[in-house]
């Protein structure tokens, strides 16, 4: 008996009209492939840029395709996706079965993401104990989000940083600068601001300028390696009850 196709990934992007936001997601998805061969992998944004979800959704079901996997390309469970996408894919056609896959974060792959970052920009290994890190996120007014950044922090620390600090470029405090400073009050010998974001844009421009008083700037997760991983990690939980029903 032949084995049904995998469903379809569908990553649905926040949009930006900050050019380097599609790119970034571009990149990522187009790494996602590369480690999925064989995988089809569509890119759906929810603002500002084309395709919208809704547009790939409507393809999608023009050509026949049956089953969807809906993968927030978020890092927290925040509005967007516990509301605007929800939202999308209720009006998606009524021939596709869709699943909705959790957001990327927390994860222990994203965290090894934000390391790489930090010795791409010039850390090493050697220099965690002597260092203090910022967590630079976006921000959020949903309070859930905020205590998922916040327990990243403290767990990230336990793995042998001088100290770890979360910030919040919008919605929330401390600011990046603050925590910069906080950090050096501390006595930590250099100070790096990691941002948790996944592309480049508004907040994570906010969050580069409060990282001014810093030693070190790590770039933003992008199409890392890890990131990519933990992508495919969410969509194979969502299509997990299929694959468990079949035996697989």
């Amino acid at each position: 008996m032949s084995r049904p196709e995998r469903p379809v990934l569908v990553v649905i992007a926040h949009g930006s009209r900050d050019p380097r936001h599609a790119a970034t997601v571009h990149a990522l998805v187009r790494r996602v492939r590369a480690q999925r061969p064989g995988l089809r992998v569509e890119t759906g944004f929810l603002d500002f840029n084309i395709p919208s979800v809704q547009g790939v959704l409507n393809s999608l079901a023009a050509e026949g395709v049956r089953d969807v996997v809906a993968l927030p390309l978020l890092l927290t469970r925040a509005f967007h996706a516990k509301s605007d996408i929800p939202a999308v894919l209720r009006q998606a056609p009524s021939r596709l079965r869709i699943r909705q896959a959790e957001v990327l974060g927390p994860s222990p792959l994203l965290t090894a993401a934000l390391e790489r970052r930090l010795y791409e920009a010039g850390l090493t290994p050697a220099d965690k104990s002597s260092t203090g890190v910022v967590l630079a996120s976006a921000g959020s007014t949903d309070p859930e989000a905020i205590a998922v950044i916040a327990e990243i922090a403290r767990e990230w620390r336990h793995t042998g940083w001088c100290a770890v600090r979360p910030a919040f470029a919008s919605a929330s405090l401390p600011r990046t600068e603050d925590a910069v400073r906080e950090l050096r009050a501390l006595g930590c010998e250099r100070v790096a601001v990691a941002p948790y974001v996944l592309a480049p844009g508004f907040l994570p421009d906010r969050i580069a300028r409060g990282a001014a008083g810093a030693d070190v700037l790590a770039d933003v997760l992008g199409p890392a390696p890890e990131v990519a991983r933990a992508l495919l990690e969410r969509y194979d939980e969502a299509r997990m009850p299929s694959l468990a029903a079949l035996g697989a």
